[in-house]
């Protein structure tokens, strides 16, 4: 079960936003993570809890965030219930689209489990809607996912498969390379991973 600790900055000025604590695991039903966020001075900041079935779909998604607090799954689409830091008032939402997505790893993880894609197939579009930071404001976006390469890496603990994929923000044409190994996001623009303390999983 992979644990460790990424740091969260803004990807244009670099400012820090957030330490993510997490740990994660493949399971008989899909895909786990969890994790808790601080401030760069160490306070709490909120958390993600995702849980993908076996193809992976969001099956249950719950994040915090400055007291907001979002529950959502892939129904219907996807549909999710956003409440407010009074916790009086909750609402409902639904988009056709394919998952979720913002500002944790964890989503990265969860779109190429959801594509599965090959270095020699095309890019693929996926809609998704994106929680933004500091009040989890719902927003959907169109993005486009191409594998570009996948290489293998020798380490102590065997060779490390590292894949590398170009994301295309389809309403800018803003392009990005995320390297994922595994379950484990290894460079993203805002994410850096710090601190790891076992290998990533190994998905079948």
């Amino acid at each position: 079960m992979p644990r460790g600790r990424y740091s969260l900055h803004d990807p244009h000025d670099h400012t820090p936003l957030a330490e993510e604590h997490f740990q994660c695991a493949p399971g008989p039903s899909g895909w786990r993570y969890v994790s808790r966020l601080t401030t760069p001075a160490g306070d709490h900041h909120g958390s993600v809890d995702l849980a993908l079935d076996e193809l992976g779909r969001p099956i249950r998604l719950e994040l915090h965030a400055a007291s907001w607090q979002v529950r959502a799954a892939a129904i219907d689409g996807v549909t999710w219930v956003r409440t407010d830091p009074t916790g009086v008032h909750a609402t409902e939402g639904n988009a056709r689209a394919h998952a979720f997505t913002g500002t944790s790893p964890a989503f990265l993880v969860a779109i190429t489990r959801l594509l599965r894609l090959t270095p020699s197939a095309a890019a693929t579009r996926v809609r998704l809607v994106a929680f933004t930071d500091p009040v989890l404001a719902p927003r959907t976006v169109d993005h486009s996912w191409a594998l570009v390469k996948s290489e293998a890496h020798a380490t102590d603990n065997g060779p490390l498969v590292v894949d590398e994929y170009q994301v295309t923000a389809l309403d800018t044409g803003e392009q990005h390379t995320v390297h994922i190994a595994g379950d484990i996001v290894l460079a993203a623009p805002g994410i850096e991973l710090e601190d790891l303390e076992s290998p990533p999983s190994v998905f079948p």
